[in-house]
């Protein structure tokens, strides 16, 4: 199998970590759907892999044939031949119906590239965009970096097992820093800059203690329009909604990863009171925070 499952205490969405195949370089992987079909038969929709899970490593999905429906951090999203899906660590992910796709699946360690590709292609953004629709040459280079690392995967044994490694590590570091600068649907093709990428750190770091916009400028030194533009020409979303939608994903997660009240979560979350975050959530979702989590459970049966 390449993964091994397991649960932590009180978790209902299973964490996977990365097993490389036995006679494989450890930290990267490359297979077609087909072989992912028959590690884990997914027939009528029933087996272990089309249910909600959460690794701790890269996936990096493309189809040559058919359409996949795969949904990231309870959002779906549609693939469909030259179409990419990257899936970061720490996201959750559900496979859809693989009876009717073909394509190729690279799983990959963050540790396994170099500490100059990590940082070049941004591997640690926390919330990119996973849905990749390149065109033209970016397609072509792209698939041609995927030929390239998948031939030189299954030619193990053809040199020595350093060079092998350092060649894999090369091809893969080509095909995620040409992945990491396409642009992806409806997201703007020029560079965010520093305050948007500062806003998005402190954001990430500080959503259950600060949620002012102001509070952040403030912080980072900025006026609270600067952000707000700087986050809209980004994302394409304000500044508040930014935040909101942080919040909102880390409230789904403990909802589906957790047995946590939703006072609890409301106050991990810091809202003043647990009608308050109710409110929040409901406003956003359309659904009580209880509601969402009896939704999220039931698929998971």
């Amino acid at each position: 199998m390449m993964v091994r499952t397991g649960h932590r205490s009180g978790n209902r969405i299973p964490d996977v970590g990365f097993a490389a195949p036995a006679g494989t370089p450890a930290g990267v992987e490359v297979l077609s759907l087909a072989v992912l079909r028959e590690r884990a038969p997914v027939r009528l929709g029933r087996g272990r892999i089309t249910l909600a899970q959460r690794p701790d490593f890269h996936h990096l999905i493309t189809l040559s044939e058919g359409r996949l429906r795969h949904t990231v951090d309870f959002t779906g999203y549609t693939l469909e031949p030259g179409s990419w899906l990257w899936v970061r660590p720490g996201q959750v992910q559900q496979w859809g119906d693989l009876e009717h796709a073909e394509g190729t699946l690279i799983l990959f360690e963050r540790d396994f590239l170099d500490p100059a590709t990590v940082a070049a292609a941004r591997l640690d953004e926390p919330h990119p965009s996973p849905l990749l629709t390149p065109v033209g040459e970016d397609r072509t280079a792209l698939a041609t970096a995927s030929a390239h690392l998948e031939h030189e995967f299954r030619a193990l044994g053809r040199v020595p097992l350093e060079a092998h490694v350092l060649i894999l590590r090369q091809l893969l570091g080509a095909l995620v820093l040409r992945a990491a600068h396409i642009q992806a649907p409806g997201s703007p093709a020029a560079d965010p800059g520093e305050p948007y990428a500062r806003f998005r750190a402190a954001v990430d770091r500080d959503f259950a203690r600060i949620r002012r916009v102001d509070d952040f400028a403030r912080a980072l030194g900025y006026s609270a329009r600067t952000l707000s533009r700087a986050t809209l020409a980004a994302d394409g979303v304000t500044a508040k909604e930014f935040i909101d939608r942080r919040v909102l994903l880390e409230a789904k997660r403990l909802l589906a990863h957790s047995d946590q009240s939703a006072a609890r979560i409301a106050d991990r979350l810091g809202f003043s009171s647990a009608t308050n975050f109710s409110k929040f959530f409901h406003r956003h979702t359309g659904k009580s925070p209880l509601a969402f989590r009896r939704t999220i459970r039931g698929a998971q049966t």
